[in-house]
């Protein structure tokens, strides 16, 4: 499910930046290292490294759906768990580029207005199982991140500080399957007997 979001977010990235610039950048998941870019990604770049998955707990509902079947029976499912996925959104400069933090900042900046347009994710957009989830896929952007300290994930990636966004998209995950209950009880019979 989360190579689908991956696949996701680049093509929302691809679709929603201008032309020109959609057509020029690659879109990498690799980590952010001193070793970035790897050989499979040519710059300029757009890196979106997930660097932490947890439930959201605020939006966790207790009530199970219930799905009537034509045959009398139903499918109770549990409510599905949202996930927030958090991104660190980095943009990286073309290593012949005399003006490398002006390029980076030129494309965070436009790839911020794409994010910031959109409190959800375009259901055309979205790939895989993610297409046919029951809910929204909602997003935020530049909110904090749950890193402690961008100083410390850059030193202990062994990297020099970049600018960076922070975006989190809240997926939902389906943890087991309905379960099919008996049929309703539609009638119900009473006997009556008279004593005497």
């Amino acid at each position: 499910m989360l190579d689908e979001l991956d696949r996701t977010l680049e093509e929302f990235l691809k679709r929603s930046l201008p032309p020109a610039l959609a057509d020029s950048v690659s879109i990498s998941f690799a980590t952010p290292d001193d070793q970035f870019p790897p050989s499979s990604v040519t710059p300029p770049a757009l890196d979106l490294f997930l660097y932490d998955v947890r439930e959201n707990r605020e939006l966790r509902t207790t009530e199970r759906t219930i799905e009537r079947q034509s045959n009398g029976t139903a499918i109770a499912s549990p409510p599905p768990v949202r996930v927030d996925c958090s991104y660190l959104v980095t943009a990286w400069a073309s290593e012949n580029s005399t003006t490398q933090a002006q390029d980076e900042h030129l494309l965070l900046g436009e790839v911020m207005k794409v994010l910031l347009r959109y409190s959800t994710l375009p259901t055309a957009l979205l790939q895989g199982s993610l297409a046919s989830q029951p809910l929204p896929v909602l997003t935020r952007s530049l909110q904090a991140g749950q890193l402690q300290s961008l100083a410390e994930f850059w030193q202990a990636l062994g990297g020099k500080p970049k600018a960076a966004l922070n975006y989190t998209v809240t997926i939902s995950i389906e943890p087991s399957a309905g379960i099919e209950t008996e049929p309703a009880v539609t009638e119900q019979l009473l006997r009556f007997a008279q004593h005497r």
